[in-house]
């Protein structure tokens, strides 16, 4: 059984005049940024939902090329080839905000499930309603899980891929929890695959930090996996296997370079 210890801060770095001056630019265009495309949310609502996604993710996009404009923060992606022909249920490491953001670019459009707070945030919830997030309340499991099932086999029919955060909250880069196994379940009812991704995005923005550090993020695209006469604990423990393994050899990697 892996140990939860998501309380770790993970390595320490050192806060520069760079980190300080980079990552106060990033605020400040992010709030910017925020400002100007809530502006377009009465509009993109009475839009088809696929223009009304490009619309506003453009959001996503654009905080992506500020932070790396601002913060020396760049990233690369593995496995693209990996990818099925019709959407799947997405298995994503979580470390950061960043991977919310980024992963805009490889799995669109996208819905995702998230607790049903971020929805009432001023601005930032109102634009992240009109991409019909599965929201749910995280106090009720078994209801939470049923509206998991429901809503995201609707979406992946819509042709949307469903983004998961099987930790349910964001981990310290060397913490480990147990995945739950609701995007497994997801995944058989909708009969879709699951597609495992890790990264090492805490690296750079860590959890619950407001210092962005230089350096690239890695994500890496782990082969689809099928899902078919299946358990979900076993598909669970597939991905977390391939995401745990594979966010070690990433930051083996870095610290060779």
């Amino acid at each position: 059984m892996d140990d939860d210890r998501s309380r770790s801060t993970g390595p320490k770095r050192a806060i520069t005049a760079k980190v300080v001056i980079g990552s106060c630019a990033f605020a400040l265009g992010l709030v910017a940024s925020t400002f100007f495309f809530a502006t377009l949310v009465p509009i993109a609502v009475a839009l088809p939902y696929r223009l009304r996604w490009r619309i506003i993710t453009q959001w996503c996009h654009f905080n992506i090329r500020w932070l790396s404009l601002t913060c020396d923060v760049r990233y690369e992606i593995e496995g693209l080839s990996n990818l099925p022909a019709e959407p799947g249920v997405v298995l994503a490491r979580h470390e950061s905000a960043w991977e919310t953001l980024a992963l805009q670019r490889c799995f669109a459009p996208q819905a995702w499930v998230l607790k049903r707070e971020l929805l009432w945030i001023p601005l930032f919830g109102w634009g992240l309603a009109t991409l019909n997030p599965i929201a749910i309340d995280r106090r009720n499991r078994r209801r939470a899980l049923k509206k998991v099932i429901e809503e995201g086999t609707k979406r992946l029919e819509d042709g949307c891929w469903v983004v998961i955060y099987p930790e349910g909250t964001r981990m310290a880069p060397q913490a480990k929890k147990r995945f739950g196994s609701g995007g497994s379940k997801l995944a058989i009812n909708a009969a879709r695959p699951v597609i495992p991704v890790a990264h090492n995005a805490g690296d750079c923005w860590p959890r619950n930090s407001f210092f962005k550090y230089p350096g690239t993020i890695r994500v890496v695209i782990g082969k689809a996996i099928d899902t078919r006469d299946r358990k979900p604990e076993d598909i669970t423990s597939e991905a977390q296997e391939f995401i745990h393994a594979t966010m070690k050899e990433i930051r083996s990697r870095n610290r060779r370079r």
